[in-house]
């Protein structure tokens, strides 16, 4: 099976949509297998970005991949898989945040994707996360694209339906609302 799976991974996204759709249920599991492998880490990542809550990220994030095999089986066009499970993980944490009742204590979120080994990168973290939180949705969401998930503003731009203009406008403004927030912190941190 680990050959298998090795000759998978030469695979292009497109060729793995392809086996999805039209495989044996060996192919088509062995290339849905291949793209959860691939985007799974990112896409988890997006989802803790965006929720906070680990337990509920994990529910949306698997939601994504079931929904995605749903859909490509069904009827997908062609077009990006990533741009596509971040669509599906995206409508769905909004879903998330619209039905959630309180939010989450700052002290339970965690940033996601760095070890940190120091208590100063911890608290650096922290601060990061905070200033996340404190800025509108829209600006949070284009920074989480494009700084923890490393896309192009021409991906964001079709994720969040909007110009890549407006992408460029969301990601920069937002830094600088980071900024704003992190100045006093970061003024009694490194006196």
């Amino acid at each position: 099976m680990s050959e298998m799976r090795h000759k998978y991974a030469t695979y292009k996204d497109s060729e793995l949509v392809v086996l999805m759709k039209k495989g044996t249920n060996q192919e088509s599991e062995a290339a849905f297998t291949e793209i959860y492998d691939r985007y799974g880490l990112r896409i988890n990542a997006y989802c803790r970005s965006i929720l906070g809550d680990r337990d509920q990220a994990e529910d949306i994030f698997q939601e994504t991949f079931l929904r995605f095999y749903q859909k490509v089986r069904a009827d997908y066009k062609s077009g990006s898989v990533i741009g596509f499970l971040i669509t599906i993980s995206r409508n769905l944490c909004l879903n998330a945040k619209r039905n959630a009742k309180p939010t989450i204590p700052i002290e339970e979120f965690e940033f996601v994707g760095q070890e940190d080994n120091t208590y100063e990168q911890k608290e650096l973290s922290n601060l990061i996360m905070m200033a996340l939180d404190l800025i509108d949705p829209m600006y949070k969401e284009a920074i989480v694209l494009r700084s923890f998930n490393d896309m192009r503003y021409k991906e964001i731009a079709e994720i969040l339906e909007i110009t890549e203009a407006r992408a460029r406008y969301l990601v920069y403004n937002g830094k600088q609302k980071i900024k704003t927030v992190l100045t006093p912190y970061m003024k009694d941190t490194y006196k």
